[in-house]
């Protein structure tokens, strides 16, 4: 497969560290699929069968509550509910996901859990903690919720499996991630949003001359936006030739754009007027 050029670091069991690539991933889903340079032989999990839990049933959820890294943290509990509906949204870059099929636990799966194993009784993997990164707050009926949520291991093999196949859809991203490096918020005031792509969303929002769009809140000193001259305040509409109406709605166009295409961008500068870019975009970690 062709593999993510953005790489990151994994320290496993045996106490090396070993260089990590993206394969690709599902942001609607929450599962994505990495790719250990010069590693062999390292002790796989044991599955279970997700489609066999059952309401209270005993579980620990594995991870790195708080992101602080060292021995892997756990949280024990049983299973509250199955085939549950959440809304995540992450403060860290505005965006959200409608996550279906989960597994609901009174585990205390912390923010830097997501990704970890929710194993049964007998050390078997029957889901994954999607907690989320820092930031990410559920929300179920209106009101924020504490539970812990985890994907069924199932369902995360199935999404894996089509990403290692090649096999890029709606939802489906394989191969480089495009960067254009602007934190976003919605047009007018709202929740921060993406650096399309790649979501770090700071600062506050902006009054604009529009009341569509994607604001920008901050740009990445050297990225792609920087170097076209767009600047806080400025309001991204059109990317491609498509319309922006939303940080998350510009998350997707430049997720389906490559690394290196130069596309036209369409923004409103704080006075109101109306200026059109070419920006070439650059390689960054997906989203």
């Amino acid at each position: 497969s062709t593999l993510f050029p953005y790489t990151t670091l994994f320290r496993s069991g045996n106490g090396k560290t070993y260089g990590a690539k993206f394969v690709g991933y599902d942001r609607m889903s929450d599962v994505a699929v990495l790719q250990l340079e010069n590693a062999s032989g390292l002790k796989t999990v044991s599955l279970g069968n997700s489609s066999g839990v059952s309401t209270g049933e005993a579980v620990v959820g594995i991870g790195n509550a708080g992101g602080s890294g060292g021995t892997p943290s756990y949280a024990g509990g049983s299973v509250v509910a199955l085939d549950q509906s959440i809304t995540a949204s992450d403060q860290g870059d505005g965006t959200s996901e409608n996550l279906t099929g989960l597994i609901e636990t009174n585990a205390d799966i912390q923010p830097g859990d997501s990704g970890g194993p929710l194993v049964n009784s007998s050390g078997k993997v029957i889901g994954m903690d999607t907690a989320a990164s820092a930031g990410f707050s559920f929300e179920q009926g209106g009101s924020s919720t504490t539970q812990g949520f985890s994907i069924p291991i199932g369902t995360a093999l199935k999404i894996a499996g089509e990403i290692t196949s090649g096999d890029s859809s709606s939802t489906v991203h394989v191969g480089p991630t495009a960067f254009l490096g602007v934190s976003v918020v919605s047009a007018g005031g709202g929740a921060s949003g993406a650096f399309g792509t790649g979501g770090y969303g700071f600062g506050q929002p902006v009054p604009t001359q529009t009341s569509s769009g994607a604001e920008i809140a901050s740009v990445v000193p050297g990225s792609p936006a920087s170097q076209v001259g767009l600047a806080e305040g400025d309001t991204i509409t059109s990317v491609g030739g498509q319309s922006v109406t939303s940080p998350d709605s510009l998350t997707t166009i430049i997720e389906n754009e490559k690394p290196g295409a130069s596309v036209p961008l369409v923004y409103v500068d704080p006075s109101g007027a109306q200026q059109t870019v070419t920006v070439r975009l650059a390689s960054g970690p997906p989203q």
